[in-house]
């Protein structure tokens, strides 16, 4: 498949602003089942382009000048093939281990390590247990748009039963990691088919051990399936927190307004 997309996130602030810096994860992965065709990113200020320690494609824009106002547009095309049952290879050179230490995000509580035990065995888990946990995180907490914010906790989104994709990454992740199951967040896009809603999206990679395979499956836990050719990675990590497409800090500026028009055009 190919996916063209655009992604535009506008700022707007009833006083000027005096700084702002930005940790931009708005460029695709390089991986086997997506290749980038064409990609641009478009931002005022001074850009600084590195790679992560997670592997993610990254940016740092930085605005020493004062502004009212702030456009960041990421634009191009990918092409992007369906891994085989979910599996997406470990080309990242990372231990799996280090994806098993808990946030602030994703911490344990009573009712996560409940919901845990409901699926999932202790160190290792095999497909079927995976999917079983996503099918219950996504009966347990009801994607409600503007339920949550980028801030909520897993045990909060489960202790309310409503979030968003973030909402059931984390409490995904938060479950694996109580059974010591290597678990990560994704941040990326998702062709909306025929709803016409496109977004950024969130989903998670998790470790398994299946009779014919040891490595990583990619779960979207908020439709309870796995990866296919309608998604676009952007970025791995910990949490949103590591993860985040845009995530930064300002000084000054008064009362925020934010918008984010993203457009998905499969092909």
């Amino acid at each position: 498949m190919q996916l063209t997309i655009r992604h535009e996130t506008r700022y707007t602030y009833t006083l000027p602003l005096a700084y702002t810096i930005q940790q931009l994860h708005l460029t695709p992965r390089a991986e086997p089942q997506q290749h980038v065709l064409s990609w641009s990113l478009s931002t005022p200020g001074h850009v600084h382009a590195y790679t992560d320690a997670y592997g993610n494609l990254s940016h740092m824009m930085t605005m020493d000048a004062p502004h009212n106002a702030l456009c960041i547009v990421a634009s191009g095309s990918i092409a992007t093939t369906a891994p085989d049952r979910g599996r997406v290879p470990n080309g990242d050179h990372l231990s799996p281990l280090i994806f098993t230490v808990p946030t602030r995000l994703t911490a344990a509580t009573p009712g996560i390590l409940e919901l845990a035990a409901s699926c999932l065995p202790d160190g290792k888990a095999q497909s079927k247990d995976l999917m079983c946990l996503a099918e219950h995180i996504f009966g347990a907490v009801r994607y409600q748009s503007g339920a949550t914010a980028v801030s909520t906790t897993a045990s909060d989104a489960l202790a309310l039963g409503q979030g968003v994709c973030q909402d059931h990454a984390h409490l995904f992740l938060a479950c694996c990691h109580a059974h010591g199951i290597p678990a990560r967040y994704v941040s990326g896009y998702i062709d909306p088919g025929n709803t016409g809603h496109a977004a950024s999206h969130a989903w998670v990679d998790a470790w398994v051990d299946d009779k014919d395979y040891s490595g990583w499956i990619s779960i979207d836990v908020t439709h309870a399936r796995l990866m296919t050719d309608a998604y676009c990675r952007l970025a791995i990590g910990r949490d949103y927190d590591g993860a985040a497409p845009v995530r930064g800090v300002r000084r000054g500026g008064g009362t925020e307004s934010l918008s984010v028009d993203v457009q998905i055009v499969p092909q």
